[in-house]
This record gives C-alpha cells, structure tokens and sequence, in this order.
C-alpha cells in the first residue's frame, strides 16, 4: 500500500476488508459476562491487533512507527465505513487521540519507536495521570513531587480522576520537579509503567456502579530519566500540547482516532444511542414531539460535524490559533448534555425502571452521567476562559500566584493512603 493512494481507492479496499475481517455490531449480542470491564478491554486489544495486522491501524500515524502515513481525509473515509462494525474505540481516548500524538510531538526517538508501534497494536493501553486531589481544576498548580536522583527521578504524591488506569499499562505524568520556580515552570512530564509494587490504585465506584475513575498513590517510584517527556522543568509546554490533543479528540476533531467513537457527531455502537432507534424501540416514533427531538439531534450533528472540519482545517493552515480547539471541547460537551436530555425524555419512565436489556434503560444510566462530558478534558468554564483569552483577546483573570515562586504560593496537602 503506497502512502498516496487516493482516497476512493483506499475506501473501497477498506470496505471490502471490513466486510471479511470485523464482525457488524448487530452480529453478536454479548451475554452478560461478557459485559465487563475486563472482557471489553480484551476485546479491544484483538480488535487493535485485527486491525493492525490488515493495515489498517494508525492511519495518519507515520509508517516508522507502525501507521500507514496517510492523511486525516482517509481516516474519516475508513471510520465512515467502520461505523457499523466493531471497532477498538476503547483505543481512542486517551491513547490513540491524546497521548500518541503527543509523544510524536515531544517524544525521543527512542521513545517513539519503543511505544507507538506498540500501542498500534494493541499492546499498550495509555492513560494520562494530571489531575490531583487537592488542585481541581488548577492543572498547574499540581503538588506532587519527582526528585531527581542520579539517572532516575523519584515519584511521591497522588493522582485522580484517571480514567481506566487500571487496565491500562503506561500514563504520562505531571510532576513537580522545581520548587523554586514559578507554578508553570517548575513541571516535568514523565512516562510512567503502571503495574509496579511503588505505584497503589484505587477504583472510585461512580452512582451508576462504574468503577472505570481511578486514584493513584506513588509511594518512592522510581523513573529513569530517559523516561522524561520534553524537556526537565518544562513540562508545562509539554502539558498544553496535550490538552489541544484532548480538546480536539473530545471534540470529535482528532485525526488519530478510528471509528466512531463517544463524542463524536453521529456516533453509534459507543456509548451515545441514536435517539430514532430509541425513539422506535420505547414505541414513540410516530410522537410529533419526539419526531421533534430527533430531528434536533441529527441537526446538532450536522453542525458538529461542520464545525469540526472548520476548525480543524483552520488550525492545520494557520486561519485559527490552536486554542480554537476549545470550540470543539464546548460544543461537543454541551451538545451531548443536551442529547441525555432529549434520550431520557424520549424513554419516559422506562428509563428510571426497566427489565432486561431494554435500551431505555441504558438511556437511563448514561443520563446519570451526563455532566462528566462537561468536567472531563477541560469544563466548559475553562474552555469559555480558553476562547475569551485566546481566541477574542480579552484581559486574562487575575491570579494572586502568578509569577511566584512555587514554595511561596499557599497550597493544600497532599493526600496520604488510608488502609
């Protein structure tokens, strides 16, 4: 396969290996047991090889590390015609949309031919440890330390809110490496291999019984120094490229991801449903309302979708400064708010109280967590500042830390590990 093929060639060959090498989404009903954690995440990883080994995984990832070189316009070609099978989107966020692409942006030579090959094939599952018990929404403002030692830096502190850690192998963390030195200059980014005796995670059990968020506990971790991303003390540089991966990646903009996955504009067979086939299967699709509903929908995917392809080809020819990525992160977290609303709408009562697998009672879980696609990847507030700040040119909101040294600036304990 030669990195230029056009993209009605590469459609159609993709079209025909899908059809003899995934299986359709409608084709299995997966039982119960099959229905965990631990089963969906090893299905993933075949279906990253399956793919992998057919030449189609890492599309727009470049051919040394494991990709096929080619452009975001086959990407979008091949997930179009991926959006009815089954398809590895367990892979997509944070791996294959946030932190493949940023270690090609700061990764060693050495680390990018250790670890992206690997994770094009299904054999490493990444998450991102940045958010902190005691720090909020303030990324920056993160306290847990890494002192250097030799050739190694030593982890102590404590992560949270990081979702699937457990079942994951490697995270890219942010820790304080000076004191000294202002909040955001003081940070180093780190590869860090999770299942080691120094590291200790806990699951969080959310209100819909999903144990997915996670808390870690760094107890004298040892990681070597050429585990560091980017430059020592620079991590901050480093952390921005990273939210500009998962705002485009939340918002349905990445290039790296493949098949339809949550957050993106007409995503099916993931977690979002498509309100006409609830619209049928709850008997209410001839309801002028929900006719209504629906059609509201399919329009607030239209407009994502063009919103999307605006700012992203904006920001690949300079129109729009990265930044512009927050456009995406907001309308595609208020846009999925707004679905839930209309889905539990739809299924009425049968969203609170149902029997077996009826759909409306799906609709009913996810709308439990309906507000985490405001929270994660950035809140709407942070992306409102993003776009004021960045985008409009309106004065930046005062911070009484600015420009102070770190070891100056009040901040809260960090969390200890209770038994």
């Amino acid at each position: 396969m030669a990195v230029d093929e056009d993209i009605a060639s590469f459609q159609a060959r993709a079209r025909a290996w899908l059809a003899a090498n995934l299986p359709r989404l409608s084709d299995t009903e997966p039982s119960r047991e099959e229905r965990t954690q631990e089963s969906r995440v090893e299905r993933a990883r075949q279906l990253q090889r399956t793919l992998f080994d057919g030449g189609f995984a890492g599309i727009s990832f470049p051919v040394e590390y494991g990709g096929q070189g080619l452009t975001p316009a086959h990407q979008r070609a091949f997930s179009k015609e991926a959006a009815e099978y089954q398809m590895p989107t367990l892979f997509n966020v944070p791996t294959l949309g946030i932190l493949a692409p940023t270690l090609l942006d700061f990764g060693t030579e050495a680390q990018k031919q250790r670890h992206l090959p690997a994770i094009l094939r299904g054999d490493e599952l990444w998450v991102q440890f940045l958010s902190e018990p005691s720090g909020g929404s303030d990324l920056a403002g993160c306290i847990s330390r890494a002192t250097r030692d030799g050739d190694v830096f030593v982890l102590t502190g404590s992560k949270i809110w990081s979702s699937g850690a457990y079942w994951c192998d490697y995270a890219m963390c942010l820790a304080r490496t000076d004191w000294d030195a202002p909040k955001h200059r003081g940070l180093t980014m780190f590869i860090v291999k999770i299942h080691q005796p120094a590291i200790h995670i806990d699951q969080i059990r959310m209100v819909n019984g999903s144990m997915e968020f996670c808390q870690e506990f760094f107890d004298d971790v040892h990681i070597p120094a050429a585990d560091v991303v980017g430059e020592v003390n620079d991590g901050w540089t480093v952390a921005t490229r990273l939210l500009y991966h998962e705002r485009d990646a939340v918002g349905g903009g990445s290039p790296y991801m493949s098949g339809l996955a949550v957050g993106s504009a007409g995503a099916r067979g993931g977690v979002r449903s498509d309100l006409a086939d609830l619209a049928r299967a709850v008997g209410r699709a001839e309801d002028p309302v929900v006719r209504q509903l629906v059609g509201e929908a399919r329009a607030s995917d239209r407009v994502q979708m063009q919103l999307v392809d605006r700012v992203t080809e904006g920001i690949r020819t300079g129109y729009f400064p990265t930044p512009a990525g927050a456009l995406l992160r907001l309308y595609g977290s208020k846009a999925s708010e707004r679905r839930w609303d209309m889905g539990l709408e739809i299924a009425g009562a049968r969203a609170a109280a149902w029997v077996g697998d009826d759909p409306a009672g799906m609709t009913g879980v996810n709308f439990l967590h309906r507000q985490g696609g405001s929270l994660g990847g950035g809140s709407v507030e942070m992306q409102r500042n993003i776009i004021s700040e960045r985008l409009i040119g309106m004065p930046r909101e005062y911070a009484a830390d600015r420009d102070k040294p770190f070891d100056e600036v009040r901040h809260n304990q960090a969390p200890t590990r209770t038994s």
